[in-house]
């Protein structure tokens, strides 16, 4: 789907077979849902040669969470509207496949791993015995600087942002790229709804902020016109401690 995917594996080790699964359930998401691909079920459902409801169990279930973020979003976040080529569930499958496919990982025995997908994150366990995994948050300003370091155990991270590949993400209800916040990172449990709140946040703009913030069991932090730095108490739960002495910005 457009987008390189890692998987960083640490003790109890399990079996290749386990690993091999994970990687070919991410193929076979890509398979259905791609919107790169002409044969996938997304882009024939573009193209009017299938209806969804013909799709198979994953896509009506992939349809009711993106149906659960447009009504939290007040419609900002719509599958069906917000690409001019049409129904595009992207925003949401990317995390929903991590999601299932770490799944897969602990069925077979793994407890601590990180997987990177594009640059958004789900942390199971710790990157060693009493160490949680280390997440830093892209500064949007500067090629290659970090704004944030945090530290996570069994949390997803996600960004969006138009700093690498243009303005492509856009408001349902107000059509046009937003723009008030360069970035916007949003943590929580599992990476399907804090990704998709993550690019609802940033198409609602500055309101995104406190509307993410507001998200029960989920966290925000947002870099904003004129180079200005927000965060809420959840977040600032995972700041790490040297980061946070160094660091300068506005707690919200």
């Amino acid at each position: 789907m457009g987008t390189a995917i890692s998987l960083d594996m640490r003790a109890p080790w399990v079996g290749p077979e386990v690993v091999d699964e994970f990687f070919a359930w991410l193929g076979s998401v890509d398979e259905r849902f791609s919107t790169y691909r002409e044969d996938s079920a997304v882009s024939r459902v573009r193209r009017g040669e299938v209806a969804v409801l013909d799709c198979d169990s994953d896509m009506s279930e992939v349809l009711l969470l993106c149906e659960q973020v447009r009504l939290a979003s007040s419609g900002v976040f719509d599958a069906w509207t917000h690409s001019p080529e049409g129904f595009d569930p992207s925003g949401l499958v990317k995390g929903w496949s991590i999601d299932r496919g770490a799944e897969i990982l602990l069925s077979g025995g793994a407890r601590n791993f990180c997987i990177n997908a594009g640059g958004d994150i789900l942390a199971q366990g710790e990157r060693e015995p009493g160490v949680a995994w280390t997440v830093g948050i892209r500064n949007p300003l500067e090629v290659g600087g970090v704004a944030k370091v945090i530290s996570v155990r069994d949390m997803a991270v996600a960004t969006s942002g138009a700093y690498e590949r243009g303005a492509h993400i856009t408001n349902a209800v107000a059509p046009g790229a937003p723009g008030e916040l360069l970035s916007i990172t949003v943590v929580g449990r599992g990476l399907t709804l804090t990704d998709a709140y993550a690019t609802a946040a940033y198409a609602m703009g500055d309101a995104g902020t406190s509307w993410a913030a507001s998200q029960p069991g989920y966290g925000v932090f947002a870099i904003t016109r004129p180079e200005r730095a927000v965060w809420d108490g959840e977040f600032d739960k995972l700041i790490e401690t040297g980061a946070k002495a160094g660091s300068a910005g506005a707690r919200s």
